[in-house]
């Protein structure tokens, strides 16, 4: 473990009785990256949050936050993280700006420096006009906004989103992503967040994981993951379920079926070109390969490699 270590995992497992949400899943979070846990519903990805938060006990194996022990140390811990739950957790009584001022006696800001943060924060985040309105009177993307602001109160090293944008329309992610790597470039801060979005997961993290059923299926920058898994072109086909897929379509090409659609990955699209001709009158399109691509292989979604 060294300085550059901000979060460490050594075989670490969660049993909640006899079901075990997190199974022995080693990794590291270096300072100043963004790193995502990426998985369906269920895979273990909040969990996996919940005991780096010490909000939750692991049930065997090493969790180390800024060099402190989750099983020890807590509290030194909950000092240097600022966390954004799931669940919006806003008090709905106070206004905007009474939230964070609440909030900052949990860390024992002088009142000077909480209402000099607020200020700075509410600019930040686009709520300067709206520090008097009522949380109930905010949107859902304001709440997420006002809850990455509350976390931010007390100049946290980590950042730890739990599935930051679920429910939000693209435009309000689209934001969201915006302000969290304008916050980046400014602090060098490190971000720890799960998704199951797979654009979000592409467009912030720095490396990610891959879980399932929780187990760590793949680690690596997205970007790496896309070329190495799946080459960089796919030609996807709908409505094809009657019809056999090529087998060994030629040099180079990969065919896969995918919830009834036929999938081919190549690095050109003139491998993927001739078989465009056998599928003329079906639904299909000739794209980039993505993150999803990476995920459904070992998410699982019904695939089958041929």
């Amino acid at each position: 473990m060294t300085e550059n270590d901000v979060v460490v995992a050594r075989n670490l497992t969660k049993d909640y009785g006899a079901r075990r949400a997190v199974d022995r899943i080693d990794f590291k979070v270096k300072r100043g990256e963004a790193f995502g846990l990426l998985g369906p519903n269920g895979a273990g990805k909040s969990t996996t949050m919940r005991m780096i938060a010490c909000r939750s006990p692991l049930t065997s194996g090493e969790l180390f936050v800024e060099n402190f022990d989750v099983q020890g140390d807590a509290r030194q811990i909950r000092r240097l993280i600022g966390v954004v739950p799931q669940e919006n957790n806003l008090d709905p009584d106070l206004t905007v700006r009474q939230n964070l001022l609440a909030y900052s006696r949990y860390y024992h800001l002088p009142r000077a420096v909480a209402l000099e943060r607020t200020k700075d924060l509410l600019n930040f985040i686009g709520l300067t006009e709206r520090g008097a309105a009522r949380v109930d009177d905010l949107s859902g993307g304001m709440k997420r906004r006002l809850m990455i602001a509350r976390a931010l109160l007390h100049e946290p090293r980590l950042l730890v989103l739990d599935e930051p944008t679920t429910g939000l329309d693209p435009q309000v992610r689209q934001e969201i992503w915006s302000r969290l790597e304008t916050l980046r470039r400014r602090s060098n801060i490190t971000l720890l967040l799960s998704t199951h979005y797979m654009d979000e997961a592409e467009k912030l993290c720095d490396r990610l994981l891959i879980i399932n059923e929780g187990r760590i299926q793949i680690e690596g920058a997205p970007q790496e993951l896309i070329r190495q898994r799946v080459s960089r072109y796919a030609l996807e086909v709908r409505e094809a379920e009657e019809l056999r897929i090529e087998i060994n379509a030629g040099s180079g090409v990969r065919s896969v079926i995918r919830s009834g659609a036929h999938l081919y990955f190549a690095d050109t699209p003139e491998q993927l070109a001739p078989l465009m001709k056998r599928y003329e009158n079906r639904r299909m399109i000739l794209r980039p390969t993505n993150l999803e691509d990476v995920f459904l292989e070992f998410a699982g979604n019904g695939s089958q490699d041929q």
